[in-house]
């Protein structure tokens, strides 16, 4: 296990960490060792500080190449900041992140470029192929300031376009130390890494690996079979997902000694219902599970420890390493023990705002309660969570999207469990629809196991036993396949959409 030290430094110094001759990268058709990955950054920072003026945003839209994988330690090490952007994301999105983010380049490949359109790349950016950087040159690690601004990752929200969090060099590099020491990844691990790197997860996949020297094998799949052969070729110790993910994987097949290959899956963007924990202990025996919650704006704040996790799979654990996190009372003051409070979180982890947005920085980023013990700016979550006596925070919702029905307030995680629980359904949403009486009824839309009709039978006559009365929901829509998001992540700004149309 690697130590916590809370000094943090220039991201790009990362591959210091690892052993010269050791496996840092392992793609299908390239392998670069701990001291490659140095070469091959120090090259491309070079070529980068040479193109464009120290400070610069430099956008990238690729696959998981090897070049998409050092972007995040070559960018800041050239002395300018990185934008990822989703492989998935179309002209319109990535026309808008160019934008937003004044980027001076956008490296990319030939047949993305030809996608876009007149006026998709604006003035003063211009479009570099990833074979086109190339050269002799090679930069030494920065001497960067930790606080320098490092890179901007562009999260979607409920409503409105995509907002850019900053991020400094002392935010990755502690959000890398942070979550391998408590992952407890080592030299010998194999990380399969199967989320895009432009998700704050995603990206901490390299990060983390590379923190712990261990090897890391960046994956694009289309199928969870494709996820099931990359286990066994690369002999993956570790994996992280979404629940999306999971629940695709659990309906794969899987043979016995593959999945005994996993000694650690970990968890982020969304609860892990009862359900698919159970299918994870089945299927994966030999795997340490790890959910955690986290959001872009300070990275993680919890996780719950793999031993906790049978006993308490309703908990988002306890605040991770460097991060102070707390429930906040509405009159300011901590909540008390099994009190509903917004999650407030503090400390190093915490991103330094908007990029370019002065006031939604200020209404998500503010002063910390002056009792806290990190002090400075935190980010107020918008999350009801409680801390119980055991030391471990629940979830509880969003503000924007609580139920509210006939005066109640209603968390829809609640609803969401309890229709998950029974196995009627396999995936499920919960939905506050207006309503000119209640003010808002709930609707579930789901994905059936099995006939949708006889689930909803079922569904219906044991919700009626396990639920009061004002959580019963007004209707049910039945999917073939729930929507995901660029992150992998079930939609549910499209899905409250559609529904309340």
């Amino acid at each position: 296990m690697i130590a916590l030290d809370p000094v943090p430094r220039p991201i790009d110094t990362l591959p210091a960490l690892g052993s010269a001759g050791a496996v840092a990268l392992a793609l299908r058709d390239e392998t670069l060792r701990y001291a490659d990955l140095e070469a091959r950054t120090g090259a491309i920072a070079a070529w980068l500080a040479k193109a464009v003026d120290k400070g610069s945003r430099v956008a990238s839209w690729l696959p998981k190449t090897v070049t998409a994988c050092v972007l995040p330690l070559a960018v800041p090490r050239g002395g300018l900041v990185h934008v990822p952007v989703n492989p998935v994301l179309k002209r319109g999105q990535v026309s808008h992140i160019l934008a937003d983010s004044g980027a001076s380049v956008l490296v990319t490949q030939a047949a993305r470029a030809a996608t876009l359109e007149p006026g998709d790349v604006p003035p003063g950016c211009r479009i570099v192929l990833e074979e086109e950087i190339v050269g002799d040159d090679v930069l030494p690690p920065s001497q960067s300031d930790p606080s320098t601004l490092a890179a901007i990752l562009y999260t979607s929200g409920s409503t409105g376009k995509p907002k850019g969090v900053m991020l400094s060099h002392a935010n990755l590099w502690l959000g890398a130390i942070s979550v391998a020491h408590y992952l407890k990844i080592s030299p010998e691990d194999r990380v399969l890494a199967v989320l895009p790197l432009s998700f704050d997860y995603g990206q901490n996949q390299l990060l983390s690996t590379w923190a712990a020297g261990a090897s890391v094998a960046p994956l694009d799949y289309l199928t969870a079979r494709d996820v099931v052969k990359a286990v066994e070729r690369t002999g993956a110790t570790t994996l992280a997902g979404v629940p999306p993910l999971w629940v695709q994987l659990l309906d794969a097949e899987w043979p016995a000694e593959t999945a005994a290959r996993l000694r650690r899956m970990t968890n982020s963007g969304g609860a892990l219902t009862r359900p698919i924990i159970a299918g994870l202990r089945a299927r994966f025996p030999k795997a340490d599970l790890y959910p955690m919650y986290g959001l872009t704006e300070a990275f993680r704040s919890t996780y719950l420890a793999a031993d906790l996790v049978d006993a308490h799979p309703d908990a988002i654990g306890r605040a991770i390493p460097f991060a102070e996190v707390m429930a906040v009372a509405a009159d300011g003051s901590r909540a008390a023990p099994d009190a509903p409070g917004e999650l407030v979180h503090a400390g190093p982890l915490v991103a330094q705002g908007y990029w370019q947005d002065p006031e939604r920085t200020a209404a998500r980023f503010r002063p910390a309660p002056d009792w806290t013990a990190s002090g400075g700016m935190a980010v107020w979550s918008g999350d009801t969570v409680f801390e119980g006596a055991d030391g471990l925070f629940r979830f509880v919702g969003r503000d924007d999207e609580m139920i509210k029905s006939a005066g109640n307030r209603i968390s829809p995680t609640e609803i969401e469990d309890a229709v998950l629980r029974g196995g009627e359904a396999g995936e499920a949403v919960a939905i506050g629809v207006p309503d000119a009486r209640l003010g808002q009824v709930i609707v579930v839309v789901a994905r059936a196991v099995g006939d949708a009709g006889s689930a909803e039978a079922a569904l219906r006559e044991r919700l009626r036993r396990e639920l009061p009365s004002f959580m019963q929901p007004a209707r049910y829509e039945w999917r073939a396949a729930l929507p995901l998001n660029a992150n992998g992540k079930l939609d549910r700004a499209t899905l409250r959409r559609e529904v309340t149309a």
